[in-house]
Parts: structure tokens; C-alpha cells; sequence
């Protein structure tokens, strides 16, 4: 653990530059560092650069990690590793959720807005005598500030092939009202293959304005190279996408749209639909999947005509997957890698019920995305290999700098 004589060098120079308060600072930084550097050097069975019979794998970087102590906010680097994970035993993976679910409940309770579902979480805290407004908004402070730059940190330093977008509703009060607020999200797929959450933001409804400042936003901290968009059917994300993301191929949920089929088929009928539908995605290769998928819209024209109608003028959307590597299909041919996320979302803000104010969702909302952000980071697995991965990845770089759109295979 001890640091060599250039690396003193600089933390003395530092440390002379420095007011009192941040001598502190920069001092536990340096120990905080120093401890995690130690404990992976220990995982990995060797120091950098070094060759060892004992090392048992390989570093690959590192990822920032923003650490908050009564000696101010600590700047960390967690070592990140080529295979299996590594996460210090100083840090805790929860401690940003909890958080913000505890400022969302303690400023609900000072504000006096909170339901009676808050009002007992507050007393089971035993906080209802002796938390100040001060102490909640320094809270808050905190955490809106790192939420906040995981919001507008920048994604130009990879291309994201594969983008997930969806939204899921809570409620909160606005000038005095309990309104639903929607929470939108997007998850992306690097090039080499791992899962990374590129942003969140919360408003009043999912129309076209809001998605497509949202999308737009994403362009403007560098998201590229996006060749599939897999979302459901909004008219209004529809649009956004069209607009903004020029040159990628749409992929509508076939999970989504199955709920839509379900909503005008009788109940009688509807196992039998639901069951007819799935076999077109259970097909070997994108040739028996058309011509499954042609077997089975005449099949169910012959009793359900609007069924047929909803299949045929979907078709092209619903099986964009199969331009894409087969290996891939069953997870970009719906958007439940995201829906899990939601489930997240929605079992921790379920918690409060009603939201004291929007920003209070956003925090809470944000805190949770940016923990999975940081476990996906931290896996062991890739949620696609990087081989698979060059098999999408290799078009993009031999079409670049042209607006190409993959055609669906025909029988």
C-alpha cells in the first residue's frame, strides 16, 4: 500500500497548495485510494505491470466513483478488471439509494405533504423529532449534484449499437395537484457489448416534444453509432426517433405489442393467439421467421380480421431483429432488459407513494439508475460478447459516414 516517492512528491505539492479544509480532503482522498488500490492489487495478485505466478487477472481501466465524508466529497478510482469484478469492501453498493429514499421521505414530512404512508416511514426511521430542514437540504444537495453530472456526463468515448427506451409513471404534486409524472428512460449496448444506463429525465407526459428533447439531448453528450432502436409504439417516440436518430432501424416490443393484440382479442380466443404469435419468434433463422409469420396472420385472418390487419402493418417493424446477429435476437426483440429496470424503479419509489415535488422524484428515480449503471459496470458477464458484438459493429465501420438502414430478409 505505500506510495512510491513521485506519487508523496505530488500529493505534497498538492497538499502545500492547499487551504486547511482541503488538506483534509485531500488527504483522506489519497488514503481512501490508497486502501482500494491495495485491495485490488490483492484480488488480482499482482501490482501494475507486474508478472506474477499468483495474478489471477488482468486490469482494464477504471471507472469514477464520487464518495461523500464529513471531509468533503472524495473523488475515487475503482479499478475495473478484463474478466470477473472487483468492488471495494470500503464502499457500499446501496448507499446512494438509501439516501435519496430518506431525503424523498424526510421532505415530504418537513413540507408537510406527506401521506400517511410517509408518516409512518418517518416515525419507523425515528427521524419525526429530530432531522432540521438544513441537514435534509444538504441531503439533497448532494445528491442532485451526482445525479446530476451522471446525467450530462458525456458518451462520446464509445458507439452504442443498441439503445432500449421506455417510461414508466409515478406520481407527485405539482402547484398543489397529484399528477402522474412519467419517468424515461434509455439503456444502451457498447460496442463491446456492456449494458450502461445513458439517461433519465421526468415530465408531465411521454408526447413528441418531450421525447424528442430527450433523444436530442443524449446526440448532444456524444451518443453515436446507434443502429437499432427497440422501444413500444407511442406515437410520440415513434416520432422522436424518426427525427433524431437518422439512419437507425426501429424495433417495436413484440412484448408491448402483444398486450395491444390481447386488448382486442375476445378472452376466449386470447391463449390461442398469444400462442400462435410466439412462433413466429421461435423460428431458426430470419427466412422461417417471415414465412412463419405470414402462415400465421392468414391463419388468424380467417376468424380475426383486425388481428390480421394489426400483424400485417407491424410486420416490418416487428421483425427488424432479424437483420441483426442471430445471437442477439432475444434480447433486442423487446425492451424487457428495460422493463427490469422499471420493476426497480417502481419498487423503490412504490415506497412513497406520492412525491413531494418532481425534483424529489428525479433524485430517487436518478440515484437508482445510476447504481445499476455502476453494477453493470462492475459484472462479471457482458450482456453481449465482444465477438458477437463485431458482427454489428463491423458494418457500422465499413458504412461510415453513410445513412444506412438494415433491410429485413425476404423469403
Amino acid at each position: 500500500m505505500a506510495m512510491d516517492q513521485s506519487a508523496l512528491l505530488e500529493l505534497l505539492e498538492a497538499l502545500k497548495a492547499a487551504g486547511v479544509d482541503e488538506r483534509v480532503r485531500i488527504a483522506a482522498q489519497s488514503m481512501y485510494q490508497a486502501l482500494i488500490d491495495a485491495e485490488a492489487e490483492g484480488v488480482i495478485g499482482a501490482g501494475f505491470w507486474e508478472r506474477t505466478e499468483a495474478r489471477t487477472a488482468v486490469r482494464n481501466g477504471s471507472r469514477q466513483r464520487l464518495l461523500s465524508t464529513t471531509a468533503g466529497d472524495l473523488e475515487l478510482r475503482i479499478p475495473k478488471l478484463r474478466s470477473g469484478s472487483f468492488f471495494p469492501s470500503l464502499l457500499e453498493r446501496r448507499r446512494r439509494i438509501d439516501q435519496a429514499l430518506f431525503a424523498v421521505i424526510m421532505e415530504a414530512y418537513l413540507h408537510g405533504v406527506s401521506t400517511r404512508k410517509v408518516d409512518d416511514l418517518v416515525k419507523a426511521l425515528g427521524a419525526d423529532t429530530g432531522i432540521s430542514k438544513s441537514e435534509v437540504s444538504r441531503i439533497c444537495k448532494d445528491l442532485d449534484q451526482e445525479v446530476g453530472a451522471f446525467r450530462d456526463r458525456s458518451l462520446a468515448d464509445t458507439t452504442y449499437p443498441y439503445v432500449f427506451l421506455d417510461a414508466t409513471y409515478c406520481k407527485a404534486r405539482v402547484n398543489h395537484r397529484v399528477v402522474s409524472q412519467a419517468i424515461v428512460v434509455a439503456i444502451g449496448v457498447t460496442a463491446d457489448g456492456r449494458r450502461e444506463v445513458l439517461g433519465m429525465d421526468v415530465g408531465e407526459s411521454e408526447d413528441g416534444a418531450f421525447w424528442t428533447a430527450f433523444l436530442r439531448g443524449l446526440k448532444a453528450r456524444g451518443l453515436g453509432g446507434v443502429q437499432l432502436v427497440i422501444s413500444d409504439a407511442h406515437s410520440g417516440l415513434k416520432q422522436a426517433i424518426a427525427a433524431v436518430l437518422i439512419g437507425s432501424a426501429w424495433q417495436r416490443c413484440r412484448v408491448h405489442f402483444m398486450r395491444n393484440v390481447l386488448a382486442v382479442v375476445p378472452k376466449g380466443n386470447a391463449e390461442m393467439v398469444a400462442a400462435a404469435i410466439r412462433t413466429i419468434f421461435a423460428q431458426p433463422d430470419a427466412e422461417h421467421v417471415e414465412e412463419q409469420f405470414d402462415v400465421i396472420a392468414g391463419m388468424l385472418g380467417r376468424q380475426l380480421a383486425k388481428v390480421e390487419a394489426m400483424l400485417r402493418d407491424a410486420k416490418d417493424d416487428l421483425l427488424a431483429f432479424t437483420s441483426f446477429p442471430q445471437v442477439h435476437w432475444r434480447q433486442i426483440w423487446s425492451t424487457n432488459p428495460l422493463e427490469r429496470v422499471n420493476k426497480e424503479i417502481k419498487r423503490r419509489t412504490d415506497v412513497v407513494g406520492v412525491f413531494p415535488n418532481p425534483e424529489a422524484l428525479l433524485r430517487l428515480a436518478g440515484a437508482v439508475l445510476v447504481e445499476q449503471h455502476d453494477e453493470w459496470a462492475a459484472a462479471d458477464r457482458r450482456y453481449f460478447s465482444e465477438r458477437s458484438m463485431t458482427l454489428v459493429t463491423t458494418s457500422t465501420t465499413e458504412n461510415e459516414g453513410q445513412v444506412t438502414t438494415p433491410e429485413l430478409m425476404s423469403a
